[in-house]
């Protein structure tokens, strides 16, 4: 069974109530659950909430909902708090909450390699970075992975650094250069040893929870994706979601 878990914190520091925050009539975590239930391979979509008047909203446009404990550090943190009673998922996918529009399809690309080779623990998903603000963004993590498509490294910096060319430009067009998109699927074992793990040195330095499977040892399936994803961490994202809805979403663009 394959299980998607949405894990939604009401207490952003960027985005105070953010799950709840209003996108064409509706809460953004409502449409993340929606996009999320277009996946064709997930069973079943939960949310794992940390506040009662979340849990209450989700309750009310009918979703499957459970409640964790807010002082939860991270969403895999939450969704292996949930995962601990799933007995019968073998399968587990982290969706972020902040995603409204992600495609159903996006979602299944993830899942697929562990669906193909019983050896995959853990999947996630990279796109080929575009423009030079992306590839100078210390938001957006960057991936490099080797020829079997299993990561190397991930980093806020700007990797890899292509020696030769002569300005940022340059490099995004000499170089396949990657940007992760934050999206997991793993094996319910995989995820509850993953969260019992020491916190390590390059996770700490980068605040990127994945360099912590890298450091102790786990193989991370690269999966790359030409889907595009938008995410709310701020109020200008925010806006930025509400005006793709207008353009796209309102008029059943999006699929």
């Amino acid at each position: 069974m394959i299980i998607g878990v949405i894990p939604a914190r009401f207490g952003s520091s960027r985005l105070m109530g953010k799950p709840l925050a209003e996108i064409g009539g509706k809460p953004m975590i409502q449409w993340t659950y929606e996009s999320a239930c277009r996946s064709k391979l997930i069973d079943e979509v939960i949310i794992a909430v940390d506040d009662e008047k979340l849990f209450e909203k989700v309750k009310e446009f009918g979703a499957r909902v459970h409640m964790t404990p807010n002082d939860i550090a991270t969403g895999s943190d939450r969704i292996a708090h949930v995962a601990k009673d799933l007995y019968n998922a073998e399968i587990i996918v982290n969706i972020q909450g902040d995603e409204p529009f992600i495609p159903g399809r996006m979602i299944d690309e993830a899942i697929e390699p562990l669906l193909f080779d019983p050896k995959v623990q853990v999947s996630t998903l990279a796109k080929k970075i575009e423009t030079v603000e992306e590839y100078k963004s210390n938001s957006i993590p960057k991936v490099v992975f080797d020829y079997n498509n299993f990561a190397l490294y991930f980093s806020r910096s700007s990797i890899p650094f292509v020696r030769d060319a002569k300005s940022n430009l340059a490099k995004i067009k000499q170089a396949d250069i990657y940007k992760h998109i934050g999206l997991y699927v793993y094996r319910r074992d995989a995820l509850l040893d993953f969260t019992n793990l020491e916190k390590t040195d390059l996770e700490e330095a980068e605040k990127l929870e994945q360099l912590r499977m890298l450091e102790h040892g786990y193989k991370l399936k690269i999966v790359i994706t030409d889907f595009e994803s938008i995410s709310v961490d701020t109020p200008e994202d925010l806006e930025r979601v509400r005006k793709y809805y207008e353009r796209h979403i309102k008029d059943n663009l999006f699929a």
